[in-house]
């Protein structure tokens, strides 16, 4: 799988290595991993509504349609800065002297890779019978093909960059409001737009959860931006504008996406373009903080925590979904729910699911503290 290096941080460090994105990366694949505890579906219990600890979970659950929660953002932000830090990787290769073919053979066998995990893991974690075209909806299938449009652009100019993604953007705007199928036709209905007729297309059916594969395509935008994001970071700026270009991208993408919203709402289950420009925006204003805190703040050994994810997260993500965490809570389940179930069942659940969260990290830090990251 990809290769296994050991490399010191202080040395990456030395070579210029932007922390802030692996900041970036670390929190986002925490959140993630933590799904797969269980975490977020005990917290958004029915028995908890009216809760401020209700309140919390729902921001881990996918708005069901029309709006907004922070679990929406994940998978799209995991591509942004995936996006950023390729060119990073890519352009050292470049200085070291490797070809662009070699590059892109490189980036091909990546994609496939992490098309090829996707399906794997949807078959370790599938029920039979299940929606056919479901895997693509795993942030490795999509990733894999934003990642490889990414690669393609990145020594391409920034007009280039901002081209492809918008008019991947406006691609999907107008295959939405024109198709013409009677019963798809209704461009941001669940399960009556040009979405659906796809999928019912390939594979037969729909998803019920009213996602579709399409998403794949406008998605592919996140990586882009998360390249025009890298080409700042890495301009010959001081920090302080590097800072504020950040911060006014990400401001006007949120006022774009918000202002598109009467008209094009904003759907994450169709990655509508109103989705797209304010998860953008987003996504550079979350990047922004990141930067200011550990690379102009240098408020670096605070945010270990995260960066220790943020430098092993397939791994640990591929780990998790693949069976990882619910192994760890069999072995964690019988003396958690012994030694709290005085608190009652529902806390000492709780508490479960956050000892196996604990559990997931403690083995990143392990790989970390031996100087083993493990790529794809």
């Amino acid at each position: 799988m990809g290769d296994m290096s050991r490399e010191s941080t202080s040395v990456m460090v030395r070579e210029g290595r932007v922390l802030s994105v692996d900041l970036f990366r670390g929190v986002i694949m925490f959140l993630l991993i933590g799904k797969v505890t269980g975490l977020y579906d005990l917290l958004a219990a029915p028995a908890l509504d009216g809760t401020v600890v209700h309140a919390l979970g729902l921001q881990f659950q996918h708005h069901p349609w029309h709006g907004l929660r922070l679990w929406d953002l994940g998978q799209p932000f995991f591509m942004f800065i995936s996006g950023v830090a390729m060119v990073f990787s890519y352009e050292k290769r470049w200085e070291r002297g490797e070809s662009w073919g070699t590059m892109l053979g490189q980036a091909l066998r990546r994609s496939f890779l992490l098309f090829a995990l996707g399906w794997a893991l949807y078959q370790v974690g599938s029920e039979a019978g299940g929606f056919k075209g479901a895997f693509l909806f795993d942030i490795l299938p999509q990733l894999a093909f934003a990642s490889l449009v990414a690669f393609l652009l990145i020594r391409r100019p920034a007009r280039t960059q901002i081209g492809v993604a918008l008019g991947l953007v406006v691609l999907t705007e107008l295959l939405y409001r024109l198709w013409p199928v009677a019963g798809f036709d209704q461009p941001f209905t669940a399960g009556h737009n040009f979405g659906s007729w796809l999928d019912t297309a390939l594979f037969g059916a729909t998803s019920e959860e009213c996602l579709v594969t399409f998403n794949m395509v406008p998605a592919a935008a996140f990586a882009i931006l998360g390249v025009l994001a890298a080409g700042l970071l890495k301009s010959g700026r001081s920090q302080k504008k590097k800072l504020m270009s950040l911060v006014w991208t990400g401001l006007a993408g949120v006022a774009l996406g918000l202002a598109l919203d009467p008209l094009t709402p904003v759907v994450k289950r169709l990655c509508t373009s109103s989705f797209v420009i304010l998860g953008g925006g987003l996504a550079f204003l979350s990047l922004a903080l990141g930067y200011w805190l550990i690379d102009i703040m240098k408020f670096r050994k605070r945010s270990e925590f995260f960066v220790i994810v943020g430098m092993n997260p397939v791994f640990i993500y591929l780990f998790a979904l693949s069976g990882g965490a619910d192994w760890l809570h069999r072995i964690v389940a019988p003396f958690s729910m012994a030694f709290s179930g005085w608190m009652g069942e529902g806390p000492a659940r709780i508490l479960t699911s956050l000892a196996v969260w604990g559990l997931l990290w403690a083995l990143t830090y392990w790989l970390y503290r031996r100087k083993i990251f493990i790529r794809i």
